[in-house]
């Protein structure tokens, strides 16, 4: 008879940020309309201009969007390893290249900066030139379409804004939703 080993599966690690803790964890707003659009990120444009000009064109300058998977002729990503100082959970690693990348699924969502500008978040799982399966935040500005369209399906937030601001339970800024209120 074999004799089965198994092994106790490890603990997650616990993650405890820095800041005092917001009971509220998950800031959220309803919107009653938002578009639905179906974009495609050409060849050689960045993920970021793919994403921010055509969008901004029918007036959407808040969105989520889902990538369907393509090719990239190069992409960068970082992942987030625990916070060495332990100013924060997390801090986002030096950028690594993938070469010539085949994204097999995203999510980008897309606000404004800090200071006003437009800001594209993304997160993926990639297949590197190497072949290895990888995941992290994407650098959009860096992450250049390759030869061949990418479908986009994006959901415009039509009735507030993401807009990043800090955070002070996590110590480091987020894209959070944001309307304008008005007293009267």
């Amino acid at each position: 008879m074999k004799r089965v080993v198994t092994t106790a599966i490890p603990r997650p690690r616990t993650l405890i940020h820095p800041g005092r803790f917001n009971p509220v964890r998950i800031q959220s707003h309803h919107s009653t309309k938002g578009r639905h659009v179906r974009l495609a990120l050409l060849p050689g444009v960045s993920l970021f201009d793919g994403l921010v000009k055509p969008l901004a064109e029918i007036g959407i300058t808040s969105a989520s969007t889902t990538i369907l998977g393509g090719y990239f002729g190069g992409l960068q990503y970082c992942v987030a390893p625990p916070d060495q100082q332990r100013q924060a959970v997390i801090a986002y690693s030096k950028p690594i290249t993938a070469g010539h990348t085949y994204m097999i699924f995203g999510n980008a969502t897309l606000g404004k900066g800090m200071n006003g500008a437009p800001l594209v978040h993304c997160h993926a799982a990639i297949r590197t030139e190497s072949g290895d399966v990888k995941g992290g935040h994407i650098l959009t500005d860096t992450c250049i379409v390759g030869r061949d369209p990418i479908p986009v399906l994006v959901t415009s937030l039509d009735e507030f804004e993401l807009r990043q601001a800090y955070d002070p339970e996590t110590n480091i800024p987020l894209l959070q939703p944001y309307k304008e209120t008005t007293n009267g």
